[in-house]
């Protein structure tokens, strides 16, 4: 691959834009346009698909960050206000994932929605906001793995490396097609979600084993612990959730 170009994309009136939150803001609008779109193939709108959007978006960005602070607190804990500059990057998906559908769920309460129906909507688009979110990391020169020679290395300081954000942008591309195709067929609500789950976190915890920047806990790394638990977690509900599918169609 060629080597990370500026991380500016444009500067306006003196303020620098930078790609990495070109290609977030990018994935977000690809995401919302795919929602509305299906939303009625899940009995919404895509007037309620914005609602959703509108509050749970902030949320997820908020719970990134704060997330990645958390386990990063040593590079932040001296200087306070460079918890606020996003700009050269420093977002935890799992952050965003976590507060984004929490927020989700309150939502589906006090709206009064099914949420693992909207969370099926979601899934498929969440996936493709990730394949090209992932990109800012890559303008970003971060979110890499160790030396390699093969082919598709990235020059990260003048050294060849795994690029493990083009890993995760391709996996979850592929994510995205996958769970349209499932999506358009699913037996049962939660479906959808709960694939997203599990195949996303497969890959990551594999992904992650590759990275030289990962958030820790102790000597594990939290991303391929998180990514253990939510496989069994999801699993086990897939399992309880598609028998009580079967039953009900055997009643019927």
């Amino acid at each position: 691959m060629p080597n990370p170009p500026d991380p500016v994309a444009i500067t306006v009136f003196g303020i620098d834009i930078m790609w990495y939150a070109v290609m977030i803001m990018t994935g977000i609008i690809i995401a919302a346009a795919i929602c509305c779109r299906r939303a009625p193939k899940h009995g919404l709108n895509a007037d309620q698909v914005l609602n959703f959007m509108i509050i749970c978006i902030p949320a997820a960005i908020i719970g990134a960050r704060l997330y990645y602070v958390v386990f990063n607190w040593d590079m932040y804990a001296g200087d306070l206000s460079a918890i606020l500059n996003t700009r050269a990057g420093g977002l935890a998906i799992h952050g965003g994932l976590i507060f984004g559908i929490g927020t989700a769920l309150v939502l589906c309460f006090i709206w009064k929605i099914r949420p693992l129906n909207l969370l099926d909507l979601a899934a498929p688009s969440i996936a493709i906001a990730q394949s090209v979110g992932r990109w800012g990391n890559y303008f970003n020169s971060e979110a890499h793995g160790g030396p390699t020679d093969l082919p598709w290395a990235v020059m990260v300081d003048g050294q060849a490396v795994h690029p493990t954000f083009l890993y995760e942008s391709i996996w979850c591309f592929l994510l995205f097609l996958f769970l349209i195709y499932i999506d358009n067929r699913r037996r049962f609500e939660g479906q959808t979600l709960l694939l997203y789950a599990m195949l996303y976190s497969l890959e990551r915890f594999f992904v992650e084993g590759l990275r030289t920047d990962s958030l820790m806990i102790g000597p594990f790394k939290q991303a391929q612990v998180l990514s253990v638990i939510v496989i069994i977690v999801c699993a086990v509900a897939y399992i309880i959730l598609y028998r009580q599918y079967r039953k009900k169609n055997k009643c019927n």
